[in-house]
């Protein structure tokens, strides 16, 4: 069976694997702007900022599905690397099951503890009743929310990147065409919105668990497995980064939130979730960039081929660079226009938005090259690394920002913090990728080590 992941790579090759993962994250981050617009537009800014208090438990859930897929996909192709694809099959067979598994849990917990949870998010009186609603029913398709984030890794790792990017297309267009059905002409709010987001949720998954319950020309399916805790402890200790990361947006998602809610009132709450839908655009480009060629690294890796590992690395690295610059500049540009889709120019939440954007998109200058060093470390089994990465980025130097500089520049600081940590962050990722250049053969061929 030919493995994609075995040919030599060059720049247009490796880009046009990754591509179909990119896009597929794009769609994945429309699913919540998509909502968003409509539930701005169609219901109000109240709701928009009431809907954005429960973001944090969405994210933990990414959060363990992304650290299985992308944990898994270090392990599997790794051991595909290795020549091991019966092995492969099995541990791919087992994360998927943990991944339904996880996500029964979460609906089933997660509804019954759904109130006190949303009150310790620091949820207002007057959003509660919004956010109870679109949460609840939410909830009720994790289990599709995992499968679908799993696959859209996996898929890249089975070499069939234009297949996940088919199947995630097609739940964010069901999503945007639900969306406006269910909350225009049938007029049922967040509710109307949860349920599109959810069925775009259900299509991906769905379409993942009928390709790969035969044998076909992927090379992976599902097939009987022997749970092995080793492996799992390593799947979770290769994807714990990204785990990290999105926890990391859970808790700094509440903090803003609580500073927000402090310094403008629900208007400040909307104002910072637009703004962070920039910022989820602008990351999934980087981390379906990153994501799309892990199992790229991983297999190279596992076979040895340091040439090709130093060649990655170097596309890999003018690539990041090339769309922090694209996603600064596009940004500047299109955040008046973009604004007009969630709220008329002369209201409030326009207004604050349009004074702190400038500075908040100064991260979308730096946040590439950390993510890409945190996922070329779990593609290279280095868990530790990569969570260190992404825990000094994302939790230590974003929550220690927000704590300390709203303290001496007031709302200035609160839009400041995130550049700040980014800035902070670049400097730990550089630091561990020139120590990793030659422990990992990605900063020196053959010829120039031997």
């Amino acid at each position: 069976m030919d493995n994609k992941l075995a040919r030599e790579f060059h720049t247009g090759s490796l880009i046009r694997f990754a591509l179909p993962n990119i896009v597929m994250m794009v769609f994945m981050s429309l699913y919540t702007i998509v909502d968003g617009m409509f539930i701005s537009r169609l219901v109000g800014t109240l709701a928009l900022s009431a809907v954005n208090m429960s973001y944090p438990l969405s994210s933990l859930q990414l959060a363990l599905g992304i650290m299985l897929g992308t944990g898994g996909s270090a392990v599997i192709a790794r051991e595909m690397g290795e020549g091991k694809d019966a092995l492969a099959r099995e541990d791919f067979s087992c994360i998927v099951a943990v991944a339904l598994g996880t996500g029964v849990v979460f609906a089933l917990a997660g509804n019954f503890f759904l109130g006190p949870i949303l009150e310790l998010l620091g949820t207002s009186e007057v959003q509660m009743p919004y956010t109870v609603e679109y949460t609840r029913i939410l909830l009720w398709f994790a289990p599709a929310m995992f499968l679908q984030t799993v696959f859209q890794v996996l898929f890249v790792t089975a070499g069939k990147p234009t297949l996940g990017l088919g199947t995630t297309v097609a739940g964010g267009i069901s999503n945007v065409v639900l969306d406006y059905l269910f909350m225009a002409p049938l007029h049922s709010g967040v509710a109307g919105a949860a349920i599109a987001t959810g069925i775009g949720y259900c299509i991906p998954a769905a379409a993942g668990l009928w390709y790969f319950c035969r044998p076909r020309d992927s090379a992976l399916w599902f097939t009987r497995f022997h749970p092995r805790r080793r492996m799992l402890l390593q799947t979770c200790g290769n994807g714990s980064s990204e785990m990290v990361s999105n926890i990391a947006t859970a808790i700094t998602t509440f903090l803003f939130n609580i500073l927000f809610l402090r310094f403008w009132g629900e208007d400040g709450v909307a104002s910072i979730t637009i703004a962070m839908y920039f910022q989820f655009v602008f990351t999934a480009v980087f981390f379906g960039f990153s994501m799309g060629v892990a199992p790229v690294i991983s297999y190279k890796y596992g076979a040895q081929d340091a040439d090709q590992l130093k060649k990655i690395f170097r596309i890999c690295l003018w690539f990041t660079i090339f769309c922090s610059v694209g996603a600064y500049a596009l940004s500047r540009v299109v955040i008046a226009p973009s604004l007009t889709l969630f709220t008329d120019p002369d209201s409030t939440v326009f207004a604050i938005t349009m004074d702190g954007f400038p500075i908040y998109a100064v991260s979308f200058l730096l946040m590439g090259i950390s993510i890409f060093a945190s996922a070329l470390f779990t593609a290279l089994s280095n868990g530790l690394v990569s969570a260190v990465i992404s825990f000094a980025r994302t939790f230590l130097f974003l929550v220690g920002m927000l704590m300390l500089l709203p303290e001496l520049w007031g709302e200035t600081g609160i839009w400041l913090a995130v550049p700040a940590a980014e800035g902070l962050g670049v400097l730990v990722s550089v630091g561990f990728l020139l120590w990793g250049r030659r422990v990992y053969q990605y900063g020196a061929s053959r010829s120039e080590k031997t």
